[in-house]
Parts: structure tokens; sequence; C-alpha cells
């Protein structure tokens, strides 16, 4: 089963309850007129979306890492960083993805490297709807892909990016492209690297990459989130197997093509500096959740800053 139709399921499951609901409203007399009672049961679900939310940044919060003093929140921006999340993660997975379909977009007179965009664990390419918009706007090719499937190895996903990678190389009669990749997917890009070797990237973004696993991963299923495990209070390789042979792999030539942006207010990678790759460049965020680094203004405006000044010509 795909992400999306995944997605869509969840999503009927939810309608379904939140009906249940206000049809129990109703029954039992507490509520009479059925739009408020329909009201309500939307409330609950949402409601619950709430709770969900607050239990990854409550889970998180026994890992993380210690936040400097330059990123510490007060009361008001620390409500902001969760309505955000919640905001992100309630759009992305209940309207964004359900609709989205990985895709190619070409421009004749582009003058900057293509882009290929691969999402994380449990997302599609719908993850990227705000990333898209910008990159049409500079006339920057791009594409996205659908990791499949969804419980997959990180490197059953490795032949995926090698035909997108050459599909735009070959359509844009550019070299080499650029990787942005958010979570599970800068670890996918990673491993492309090492399999296919770094001819055909120009350079490689990754958003909120557990590059040395993040403890929430044990509590994940499938064969990707075994690999992206972390074990808490060890000292000594905490990271997974498969993580320290991905690391071993890598030259210093590799790690000057990466660039990892991550949040100090991550609510998935935990600790958040896992984020912190050594040898590459790292760019420090705060007041950002894990999904919303896909669609915070601030964010996608440095992306795209770092992007024209990198390739200026």
């Amino acid at each position: 089963m795909s992400t999306r139709v995944l997605l869509r399921w969840l999503l009927l499951v939810q309608a379904a309850c939140a009906l249940a609901f206000a049809y129990a409203l109703v029954g039992t007399g507490a509520v009479s007129y059925w739009p408020l009672a329909l009201a309500a049961g939307a409330g609950l679900v949402l409601l619950v979306r709430v709770l969900i939310t607050a239990n990854n940044f409550a889970m998180t919060a026994r890992f993380s890492s210690i936040t400097p003093d330059d990123f510490l929140l007060g009361r008001g921006a620390q409500l902001r960083l969760f309505g955000e999340e919640f905001m992100a993660t309630l759009l992305q997975s209940s309207w964004f993805m359900p609709i989205a379909c990985a895709g190619e977009r070409i421009y004749d007179d582009a003058t900057l490297p293509p882009v290929l965009l691969i999402h994380g664990y449990g997302c599609n390419s719908g993850y990227w709807s705000q990333l898209t918009p910008l990159l049409d706007a500079s006339r920057i090719s791009h594409a996205s892909l659908d990791l499949e499937p969804i419980l997959g190895a990180i490197d059953d996903y490795v032949p995926l990016v090698e035909r997108a990678v050459a599909s735009l190389c070959s359509k844009s009669n550019i070299a080499k492209v650029i990787i942005v990749a958010h979570s599970m997917g800068g670890l996918v890009a990673r491993a492309y690297v090492r399999e296919h070797g770094a001819a055909n990237i120009a350079h490689i973004f990754t958003m909120g990459t557990p590059h040395h696993g993040t403890s929430l991963a044990n509590m994940g299923i499938g064969r990707n989130a075994a690999q992206m495990r972390r074990a808490p209070g060890v000292a000594d390789a905490p990271e997974s197997a498969w993580l320290r042979e991905l690391a071993r792999s890598e030259d210093a030539a590799t790690r000057s093509l990466i660039t990892s942006f991550y949040t100090h207010h991550d609510n998935i990678v935990a600790p958040q500096t896992s984020s912190v790759l050594p040898g590459a460049r790292c760019i420090a965020f705060g007041g950002i959740g894990h999904v919303a680094l896909g669609r915070n203004v601030r964010v996608l405006q440095r992306l795209m800053q770092e992007i024209a000044e990198m390739f200026a010509q």
C-alpha cells in the first residue's frame, strides 16, 4: 500500500469517528442540532491530533540535546512552535500528501542545476508542496519521488534515486543535480552516493536528517526505522550498525558536498544534534518543528538563497 492510499484510509477513519461521535451526541439527546454535533465530532478528531503532536514533543524531550542559549524560547515562541508544527502535520498528511503524485518539471532555459526532492519516513512527494512553487518561480527544473515500499530498507530506495538523477541530467542537459532531502531522505541521498558516487551530484541539502540516528526510531516500524535507530544512554556508537557503516563509507570530499539544515527544537530527531554531520556544513534553526522544516518561510528562503549563491554564474 502506498503512503497516498494509507493516508486516504486514515482520513476516512477519522471522518467515520467524527460522524459516530456526532451520531452519539444526537442519539443521546446531548445535542439536538446536527451541525453542532458534526462540529463537535470534527473537534474531537482535531483534539486527538493535537495530543499526538504534543506526545511527539514530550517523547523527544526525554532524549533532547542541550539547547544553546541563543535558541532558547519564551512561552509565546513555544506556542508558535507547537502551532506551526501541528498545522504542518495536519496540512501535509490530510491534504497535500493524500493527493500528491511524484512528478518532474523541466525548464529549457534553466541556468541552475536541477533539484531532486526526496521526502522522509512515512511521507511522499506531497511533502514538498511549499518548496516546488519557489523552484518554479526561479525556473529551476525539479523532480520528486515517492519512496516505496513505505517500510522498506533505505538501500531499497537507491535505484529510484539513480533513475531520477539520470532522468534529470538527461532532460535538463545539465550534468549534475542538487538533492534536497528531508529526514530519512537525507540518508537515502547518502546511500545513493555510497553506491553510485558523486559524479552527478552538485550538492546535497538535508533537512532534519538523523545522521546519527534518533531515539524515536526505536518505536518505529519497518526496516528503514530500524536503520535509523539510536540507543539512548549509550556513549560509544549509539547509532545503528547501518548508520555506522554508512559513515565509514564517506570521505572528506563526500562530506563537503553536504549541507545539513536542522532545528534545535526538532520533535522527531532526538537528540537534535544528531543532524550535525562532521565534515558537512551545518546550519541551525530554532523555533521550528520537524515537519515544519519543509514549509517554514525562513528555512525555504535560506535554502533558495544557498542554492542561488552556491551556483551563481
